[in-house]
């Protein structure tokens, strides 16, 4: 690799890395006072056992093959690996260990922190991997190999593999795990919409090493994937205050955080594929269509605490389905099949669909099942006692704020 690239890469995969600390103050924000290091400890856990697992033996199954469906071990344990062979290691680890980490914020409040720690590398291993490798996998000549992105489906930087794949799997968990205690009758808004803002900037941060990064160096399609990724983020927020605004009379420091991460979603599967102007169409889309749907949950009764359903799976939909609309193989020669809107017809546009319902399929019933067998084994949720009290406490003795030293009485702030 060029030294350039190299540096460019690598640099990325820090702006990633930061990310997964960004996604823990974005949730912390938004639990109850009793929950806030519980939110972060599942966040951090998953940069003690993701990037283990990868190198002993996921990043081999995920990328390297040669058939359709899965990898092998060729690369176990990084073997015959040196040098900048290792710059994609390094990459791409840092997006397996930020993607199980937005599960969390739906399974929020309720969840045994030791049912996370036996989840997180299970779902790794038996979801996440297959479906990394049917969209990106390759063969020893860095031909694609996986059968969706062999077929001629796109996805720049995880929009279909990474958050459509943990927003459907957020919804499997809930359902096994249930309603938090009082929901929804009982209001649990966020408790600092400081962190909560703090965190959407580090994300926001770190999402030009995600977009920007997925290029394949520092090129003229990183930079598009830069503005592209800037664009949708601000066009999301604005399209998500002016709804908010219009249908509940406020523009809300929530509603802005959160257009925003709708936004960066929507746009992470077409970063690196389209241009011009179209990346404030796509955040306009996703932040109005996102803000409905996270309504859903109380229409259907799923309580998605953090809003993962409704924000990342929903909106990497937006951003894979407008794809097949916008891509333009004048940003990215590498695009096999343009858009709609610039004469490619709809054949993108199905493989897209295509794509995206087997995700969708796949990781709601695998997720599903390994649910279901955890609680079988050791239970997934907390009893109804340490719920009450809080998972900072029950979970891990500890709590984050010294409110009994400022004159305050934790069941004020619960």
């Amino acid at each position: 690799m060029d030294p350039g690239d190299i540096a460019w890469k690598l640099v990325s995969a820090a702006l990633v890395l930061f990310m997964v600390p960004g996604l823990a103050f974005f949730y912390a924000g938004m639990v109850r006072t009793k929950n806030v290091l519980n939110m972060i400890m599942m966040n951090m856990a998953c940069l003690g056992i993701v990037p283990i697992i990868w190198v002993l033996f996921t990043y081999s199954m995920g990328n390297a093959g040669d058939n359709g469906f899965i990898g092998g071990f060729d690369y176990a344990g990084l073997q015959d690996l040196r040098g900048d062979q290792l710059v994609p290691v390094i990459f791409l680890m840092t997006f397996a260990a930020i993607t199980p980490a937005l599960i969390s914020g739906a399974v929020a409040d309720r969840m045994k922190f030791s049912a996370w720690v036996l989840f997180v590398p299970l779902w790794s291993i038996l979801v996440y991997t297959p479906v990394i490798y049917w969209i990106y996998g390759v063969n020893g000549d860095g031909e694609l190999v996986g059968w969706l992105g062999e077929r001629g489906s796109l996805d720049f930087a995880g929009g279909t593999a990474i958050h459509i794949n943990a927003g459907v799997a957020a919804l499997a968990m809930v359902l096994v795990l249930g309603k938090r205690r009082g929901w929804p009758s009982e209001g649990m808004p966020p408790h600092n919409m400081t962190l909560v803002m703090l965190g959407t900037g580090v994300l926001w941060f770190g999402w030009f090493g995600f977009n920007a990064g997925s290029a394949t160096g520092a090129n003229g399609i990183a930079v598009q994937a830069f503005l592209n990724t800037f664009l949708a983020g601000a066009a999301a927020m604005v399209g998500w205050l002016i709804v908010e605004r219009l249908k509940n009379g406020h523009f809300t420091t929530l509603g802005a955080a959160s257009g925003i991460v709708a936004g960066l979603v929507a746009i992470t599967p077409c970063a690196g594929f389209v241009g011009g102007l179209a990346s404030i169409p796509i955040g306009l889309v996703a932040g109005v269509v996102c803000f409905y749907a996270i309504q859903l949950k109380f229409r259907f009764g799923y309580d998605d605490a953090l809003d993962v359903v409704g924000v990342h799976m929903v909106g990497g939909i937006i951003g894979g389905v407008l794809l097949g609309f916008f891509a333009d193989a004048n940003v990215n020669e590498g695009i096999a099949k343009e858009g709609v809107f610039f004469g490619g017809g709809a054949d993108l546009l199905l493989e897209q669909l295509l794509s995206i319902v087997v995700v969708l399929v796949f990781s709601f019933v695998v997720t599903f099942v390994i649910a279901k067998v955890i609680d079988a084994l050791i239970g997934l949720r907390v009893t109804d006692e340490h719920e009450q009290t809080g998972l900072d406490q029950s979970e891990h003795a500890e709590a984050a704020y010294n409110l009994a030293s400022s004159g305050f009485h934790m069941d004020r702030v619960h």
